[in-house]
């Protein structure tokens, strides 16, 4: 690449929201020269490559938030992108399944929700439930059809062909280690070579705090990561359940709780738990990292989060250490499962911005300098709702290039 180049759009991070939002910009501006850079040998390597592959509907979301406006929009383009292009996709739906009389106040609430956001759902009494589910244990439940179940790595793989087809460029194997923005351009300085661009959108998932932090951009927030760890149930048991199974959750805690998830593949997980990650990368069992370890614990917010929720903290910790714990999790709506069912399955990270308050940030947050955009907190449903989040950071974008002097 010679070195005088200028791109008009570079965007950093090969995510699926990475991935989408250069398409989208290379799509609005046809003319302009769009540059995709991932520090991996190849796309989707963190967070969209480590999740659960469902395709979300928007049941737990607040009304008017961008997180459920995203979703519900998500899940229609998701359809959508795998009709058009061939990839394999079912909307088997989603029963979220209440075991007690505390669960089935929560879940007629959670019912309320989701016609504030719109979504197609009904309730299930315990007969109506048995009968669709015959092996799953509760007293009502809520049925959501729409939900359904992709590879987003897949879509991820077919956005990269479109992109380039159009005549996006990318470069893989390119880690960022410093940005310097004046008055003309933004130079990015990676591993192999200096880049130079009118303006810079950022992507970056679990280092996002960091990299915005290369432009000095004032931020209140830091990404701790979260592990979820995952098992798959035995083979005997693919057929175990025809929907999506999951708990209702406590509206006090931030995470949905242990579920049985149907995969595209036609095998069943069980999971995430969420465990403090001692490593923003680390998929193994055991990660540690010095770094990333000493940034949460110098870090006012994860001392004001820890506080807040020590004790489903120590819980969470303790089910991950001892496989009976996750197990007592899962029996209480599907008892028949057994701690020899429960076999390895890759983890994922969970990128959470905190604020130094100790808040966790479930919303869509974004900063910005004069010619770049951070998307400094991507919750799930960020894979759902790629489509609509790279369109809505184009118009951002496009809004920011256009008023540069």
């Amino acid at each position: 690449m010679p070195k005088d180049e200028l791109f008009d759009y570079v965007v950093l991070g090969g995510g699926i929201v990475g991935v989408s939002t250069a398409l989208s910009v290379k799509t609005k501006h046809p003319e302009k020269r769009v540059l995709l850079l991932e520090k991996e040998g190849s796309f989707a390597q963190h967070q969209t490559g480590h999740n659960s592959g469902v395709i979300h509907a928007g049941v737990y979301y607040e009304p008017g938030s961008l997180k459920a406006e995203f979703c519900r929009e998500g899940l229609k383009e998701t359809i959508s992108f795998c009709n058009t292009h061939g990839i394999p996709f079912e909307q088997c739906g989603k029963l979220l399944v209440a075991t007690n009389a505390l669960e089935l106040e929560r879940m007629n609430k959670l019912f309320e929700r989701c016609k504030a956001n719109q979504i197609e759902a009904e309730i299930l009494d315990q007969e109506e439930l048995h009968k669709i589910e015959p092996n799953i244990a509760g007293i009502g439940a809520i049925l959501v059809k729409s939900t359904g179940i992709v590879n987003y790595k897949l879509i991820t793989k077919k956005m990269i062909e479109e992109f380039e087809s159009i005549g996006g460029e990318f470069l893989l194997n390119t880690k960022v280690v410093n940005l310097e923005e004046n008055q003309d351009q933004i130079k990015i300085i990676t591993s192999n070579e200096k880049i130079c661009s009118k303006y810079l959108i950022c992507c970056a998932g679990l280092m996002a705090d960091r990299v915005a932090k290369l432009l000095d951009i004032k931020i209140n927030f830091q990404i701790i990561p979260f592990r979820g760890e995952y098992y798959r149930l035995k083979k005997q048991h693919n057929s175990l359940v025809k929907h999506l199974i999951y708990p209702i959750p406590d509206p006090n805690l931030p995470f949905l709780g242990v579920h049985l998830t149907r995969m595209i593949d036609g095998s069943i997980t069980v999971g995430p738990n969420a465990v403090l990650g001692f490593k923003r990368e680390g998929y193994k069992k055991f990660n540690f990292s010095i770094k990333d370890t000493l940034g949460f614990l110098s870090f006012r917010g994860f001392h004001n989060v820890l506080k807040k929720n020590f004790r489903s903290g120590v819980y969470e910790m303790k089910n991950s250490l001892f496989k009976r714990g996750y197990l007592k999790e899962v029996q209480k709506y599907s008892p028949q499962i057994k701690l020899n069912d429960l076999k390895p399955y890759p983890a994922g990270i969970r990128a959470q911005a905190v604020l130094e308050d100790g808040t966790l940030v479930h919303d869509f947050l974004f900063a910005e300098s004069k010619r770049s955009i951070h998307v400094c907190n991507a919750p799930s449903p960020a894979a759902t709702s790629a489509i609509p989040i790279g369109k809505y950071i184009t118009e951002k974008a496009t809004k920011a290039y256009n008023n540069l002097t």
